[in-house]
């Protein structure tokens, strides 16, 4: 994929897909995608930074390539990610996390604060106590209302939502059509409802920013961007044109915002 080496690493509870070059750079770059999604989220950044930073991006368990996978939890998934970043000797990383992929980053930082050099939020939303107890009990239920959805017509509806540009529509409905549509919707259901048990106060020690593109529709994500950057200090950038992926509605966009993100951390390539 795009000239990355496909790897796997393997747990009592599946085997997890990543891909990754053989550049050492003082950082590496981590990409993370978002609920149902898998690496192809992110092909505009591998490509535009491959050459000069170690990038890695993953199939999260029950994603992708990494099925089947017992017990999705973000516990779980974290020792995944860790034992990945150790096999491929990662010591500072900055995360690069789309939706459920911001989650696991922040979960990850506040169990491994010392890798990280920094958090690029994309399109996803805090731990801690932002949630009402009907935003929980939603979450809950999402298995039985995407149930309700055609299957076209879910899917169609899930890229459309995701995606205000018809590239980015056009990949987030070839990564769906990977499921059944029952694996889809149970998909969700594990993915969100894990937060449930598992949500807590994380206090971010690297330095973070929110980027939001200002058309996501996708429940309460606008709102709890805004409040997590007023909680936080966090900056909180506006992707013009873009949805929930928004790292794909604009990739030259993003890929700018990621650069000076490393530039200002001063942090060198091919170290």
């Amino acid at each position: 994929m795009l000239g990355l080496n496909e790897k796997t690493v393997s747990s009592s509870r599946g085997s997890t897909y990543y891909w990754t070059n053989e550049i050492k750079s003082a950082v590496s770059l981590v990409f993370l995608p978002g609920l149902t999604a898998d690496h192809r989220l992110f092909e505009p950044q591998l490509l535009f930074f491959k050459e000069d930073y170690k990038v890695l991006v993953w199939d999260c368990p029950c994603h992708g390539k990494s099925r089947p996978y017992e017990t999705f939890s973000y516990a779980n998934i974290s020792e995944e990610l860790n034992r990945i970043l150790e096999t491929e000797c990662v010591d500072q990383a900055v995360f690069i996390g789309q939706s459920l992929g911001g989650m696991i980053a922040q979960y990850y930082i506040d169990q491994h604060p010392a890798r990280a050099a920094g958090l690029i939020s994309v399109d996803s939303v805090p731990f801690g106590d932002y949630y009402s107890k009907s935003d929980m009990f939603w979450l809950s239920q999402l298995e039985w209302m995407c149930r309700m959805f055609p299957d076209k017509l879910l899917r169609s509806s899930m890229a459309k939502i995701c995606g205000a540009t018809e590239a980015a529509r056009k990949r987030m409905h070839a990564m769906l059509s990977s499921y059944t549509k029952s694996e889809l919707c149970h998909l969700m259901y594990v993915g969100e409802a894990a937060f449930i048990p598992e949500n807590k106060k994380i206090d971010i020690p690297c330095r973070t920013i929110l980027l939001l593109g200002e058309k996501d529709k996708v429940g309460k994500v606008a709102a709890y961007n805004r409040e997590w950057s007023k909680r936080t200090g966090f900056p909180l950038i506006l992707i013009q044109g873009a949805a929930h992926n928004a790292n794909d509605d604009q990739p030259d966009m993003v890929n700018g915002i990621i650069l000076d993100f490393i530039k200002n951390q001063q942090i060198k390539t091919k170290g």
